[in-house]
């Protein structure tokens, strides 16, 4: 199966990789949204989900992000590469995105997942099958034992950032950050070793 999968990927264009992506969160906000109308009560009941003038956006969201981040830079750099393997999908998403294509695939990617995942499915069904769900969702992960964990605590970590605050905004702060800054790591990496 992670055979298939790594041809499926490589046969795929950057382009191509990039359109999947997409089509992949468009999929997972549909199915957001007809969870969620079958598992809130009313829309208010969703909506309560969102505290824009919460200040833990920024002080809660913003450093739990960089702290991800650093930790993850940190380990990249005392574990074998094996460990990161992913089988480049992220190097090729990334690597040649403009910046700002770079800041709108983080933020599609934190606004569709924290809303199907903390927004739609841990509200009913708890922290620890919802990180689950999760790492199991980010399927290219689970032929990795070292990313699969990651993913399973990361997910579990951004859960709890969730139980604690009550803001879904504090966890799409979260994982945009850690997408974005990540992203802009892989571009970079690329360009220096082009010049």
């Amino acid at each position: 199966m992670k055979n298939k999968q790594a041809e499926l990927i490589k046969q795929l264009t950057d382009k191509q990789l990039l359109s999947n992506l997409f089509l992949t969160q468009m999929i997972i906000l549909t199915v957001a949204f007809f969870l969620g109308v079958i598992l809130f009560k009313d829309f208010s009941a969703f909506l309560n989900l969102f505290n824009f003038n919460d200040m833990n956006i920024l002080l809660v969201g913003v450093p739990a992000g960089i702290l991800v981040v650093m930790f993850d830079v940190s380990l990249m750099k005392v574990t074998p590469a094996s460990y990161q393997d992913d089988g480049g999908v992220n190097e090729r998403i990334f690597r040649s995105l403009p910046y700002f294509m770079i800041f709108i695939v983080a933020l599609v990617v934190a606004v569709s997942e924290e809303i199907l995942f903390r927004g739609v499915i841990q509200t009913h069904i708890g922290l620890l099958w919802t990180s689950l769900i999760f790492a199991v969702v980010h399927y290219r992960y689970l032929f990795n034992w070292f990313l699969f964990l990651s993913v399973m605590v990361l997910s579990f970590f951004i859960g709890f950032l969730f139980e604690w605050t009550q803001n879904i905004l504090v966890t799409i702060t979260a994982h945009f950050l850690i997408d974005f800054i990540l992203g802009i790591l892989i571009r970079r990496k690329y360009e220096a070793g082009i010049n």
